[in-house]
């Protein structure tokens, strides 16, 4: 196998994504996850459709708006089933636009930036990131960039600590997709977005503290077959564990629960901390 295109600080020391074909059967959960979110989607809407129309409105106020970022190589359909979930119990959801997320990091976070300012500014209430993967990598950096406009994260098996341990395959991936950017394929990831300085102030900027007291919740799950399950789980945030494939973070009951839980616990905050412009002085540490 040829030098890896991640660079050496993406993998710090102590960090090692999983290896080989057992790590990549474990992803094969996907299919019962999928089966489960179907069976707990197909059980809710009974259940709505039994209670009383005065029940089923009582009480059900648009919540905050949630902007859901797909992972490495995903689109915003990965999400779309999460979506429908949570818009069902009176959330507001966006998607991003990404059609799939192999272009440069540093591009595609400045355009979620402007995305975030268009629903901040319509909505008047701060936008709650909800990423999977590399798309919670992202929200991270946006969260330490943005903490006037962002006012909660949830990260689905994004490995903040080590965004280069994961596995052979994904490393594979990305050699690719810089051997086409190389050729003239335009908007891929390139080499500056794995090794180059792009990628070290998107490290630096996905290490910056956060607000005291803002609301992030980190999501792994020991079971993960692409990431190094160690590296999501950031030590700013509160770390949930799940029990599921990394691809079926986008589909599993348990993780969609603990996003609506999140969701429900910011929206409880007092109406002048979600409104944009508010924040509190970040911590010393980090």
């Amino acid at each position: 196998m040829g030098r890896s295109p991640i660079a050496d600080f993406l993998v710090p020391e102590g960090f090692a994504g999983p290896r080989g074909l057992r790590a990549l059967a474990r992803e094969g959960s996907v299919v019962l996850e999928a089966v489960r979110h179907h069976r707990h989607t197909s059980a809710e809407r009974a259940r709505r459709r039994s209670a009383p129309y005065a029940l089923r409105t009582s009480g059900r106020i648009p919540g905050d708006p949630v902007l859901l970022i797909p992972g490495f190589l995903a689109g915003d359909y990965t999400l779309g089933s999460m979506g429908r979930h949570l818009r069902q119990l009176g959330h507001r959801t966006y998607r991003t636009g990404i059609l799939a997320n192999v272009g440069c990091i540093d591009r595609g976070t400045q355009t979620l930036e402007r995305r975030i300012e268009e629903i901040v500014e319509r909505r008047e209430r701060k936008v709650t990131i909800v990423g999977h993967s590399l798309g919670g990598m992202m929200g991270r950096g946006l969260a330490a960039r943005r903490p006037d406009l962002v006012g909660g994260l949830v990260t689905l098996g994004s490995p903040m600590l080590a965004p280069g341990a994961a596995h052979e395959l994904l490393i594979a991936q990305i050699a690719l997709l810089r051997r086409l950017q190389a050729l003239g394929l335009a908007n891929l990831m390139g080499e500056d977005c794995t090794s180059g300085t792009c990628a070290l102030r998107m490290w630096d900027e996905s290490r910056k503290p956060l607000a005291d007291g803002f609301p992030f919740v980190s999501v792994y799950s020991k079971r993960d077959g692409i990431a190094d399950w160690r590296a999501c789980i950031d030590p700013a945030g509160q770390a949930r564990e799940v029990r599921t494939s990394h691809v079926g973070m986008a589909l599993d009951p348990d993780v969609i629960d603990i996003v609506v839980e999140t969701l429900a616990q910011i929206q409880a905050r007092p109406l002048a901390m979600r409104r944009p412009g508010w924040s509190v002085p970040t911590s010393d540490v980090g």
